[in-house]
């Protein structure tokens, strides 16, 4: 995406030009819209496929530096194993198939999370696809699957002290720089934004330590319904926000 391509869509959709560096999304919401139309809940899951790819294709246009999608909490192993399964195979079949499109836009692909316990063929399709898009250097596109910010915390913890033990790190030098720079999104941009679809308002274990300053839109959409316009009034009620960061001086938008 060029200059003057991004600067024609922020034109056409009313846009400041600052964009959110690091958009967060909760996709929520696909087994109502199946429901809502009598459809089995793997119809909405294919459905939000559809639109995780005109997200990543517009935030990549827009200039937004990271995208964080939500899509595989560790919490969703309790789902019935059939859907489980079906997840698996849809991620498989979303990387296969969008892995040229990927580096057609320049995108980076990073996975966060417990990895090591998705089958293993999705962990191979997941290796591959990220090495392959390597070298790009758009739009990050971070997947979080069997992701816990909690046990992502822990882990960063464990770190911080096996640092100390060895005498690398000193305890009274630990600060929140040093927390940050454990996590598994340490090479991100901080998170502006986060986005939860369906009307649920809640953050449910989803990147606790970096939306500490972002900003929360919460759409009743249904993640298959959430596309261009969606993604576009979320960023504009964004750049509506007074962002004080606990401060008193008012900042629009992105510093």
């Amino acid at each position: 995406m060029t200059n003057k391509k991004r600067e024609k869509l922020i034109s056409k959709y009313q846009l400041q030009e600052q964009i959110p560096r690091h958009i967060g999304i909760i996709m929520d919401g696909n087994g109502r819209w199946a429901q809502n139309k009598h459809l089995p809940r793997i119809a909405g899951h294919r459905a939000g496929a559809e639109s995780v790819r005109t997200i990543v294709r517009l935030c990549g246009e827009l200039g937004v530096q990271a995208l964080t999608l939500y899509a595989f909490s560790m919490e969703n192993w309790r789902r019935p194993n059939q859907e489980v399964q079906f997840l698996m195979r849809l991620l498989k079949k979303y990387l296969r198939q969008e892995l040229k499109e990927l580096n057609r836009n320049n995108v980076r692909l990073k996975t966060i999370g417990k990895i090591q316990l998705l089958p293993n063929s999705v962990q191979q399709e997941l290796h591959y696809a990220t090495q392959q898009t390597a070298h790009n250097k758009g739009l990050t596109l971070v997947l979080a699957l069997s992701y816990s910010a909690r046990v992502d915390l822990i882990d960063a913890f464990k770190k911080i002290e096996a640092e100390v033990q060895k005498g690398t790190l000193r305890a009274e030098t630990i600060n929140e720089p040093t927390i940050q720079n454990f996590l598994s999104t340490a090479e991100l941009p901080e998170v502006d934004l986060i986005i939860r679809t369906s009307g649920e308002m809640r953050v449910s274990n989803f990147l606790l330590w970096e939306l500490a300053y972002a900003e929360l839109y919460f759409t009743p959409t249904l993640w298959p319904d959430f596309r261009e316009q969606e993604l576009i009034q979320s960023i504009q009620a964004f750049q509506c926000r007074n962002r004080r960061f606990g401060g008193l001086k008012n900042v629009r938008g992105v510093q």
